[in-house]
């Protein structure tokens, strides 16, 4: 009989579940706002019912010019960027490169009568290759000297050697990421 625990003590998961109950209370409390983190609780006052508006200024016919151009040697990143605002009335233009070669222009204008319209243009970064027309050389002309007393055998110049390919062009594209070269 000495060795049983007395009944007037709590059994101790008893006593683990009412600790993880108030601890989980505590936390719904703090979430909620009724305790606030790292202030005593005497300190803490009850919330004002209203809170004051800030009045801003309401400018009825705003008016604005902005722009921007980035040209970066490194990563190979280009662009441009303008847009003007005159009250409901706003027109601009963007342009970027794009990874395959082409700039990307976009014109576009807004109004409450016509909404955002936008139209966009590509046009290639690099001129494209022209493939040059085959070069035929021409026959030497024959050339005859006057007989002296014996005709001088014929001397035909031989045309120079031809070299014709393709132009070389070297193209690389840069983004901050990804780097292309070709």
């Amino acid at each position: 009989r000495y060795l049983e625990q007395p009944t007037n003590q709590p059994h101790p998961t008893k006593m683990a579940f009412k600790f993880i109950a108030f601890f989980a209370l505590c936390i719904a409390a703090a979430s909620a706002g009724v305790i606030v983190p790292g202030a005593p609780l005497a300190a803490v006052a009850p919330a004002p019912l209203a809170v004051a508006a800030r009045v801003e200024e309401y400018d009825p016919h705003p008016q604005y010019t902005y722009g921007y151009d980035v040209k970066d040697a490194l990563s190979g990143d280009s662009k441009t960027a303008v847009e003007t605002r005159d009250g409901d009335i706003v027109q601009g233009q963007y342009s970027l490169n794009d990874a395959d070669g082409y700039r990307r222009i976009v014109d576009y204008t807004s109004d409450p009568i016509n909404g955002f319209n936008a139209v966009v243009r590509r046009e290639p970064l690099v001129a494209p290759v022209v493939a040059a027309a085959p070069v035929v050389a021409a026959p030497a002309p024959i050339v005859r000297a006057a007989p002296l007393a014996a005709p001088a055998p014929l001397v035909a110049a031989a045309p120079a050697p031809l070299v014709a390919g393709p132009a070389v062009v070297k193209t690389q594209f840069a983004s901050p990421l990804i780097s292309y070269a070709y």
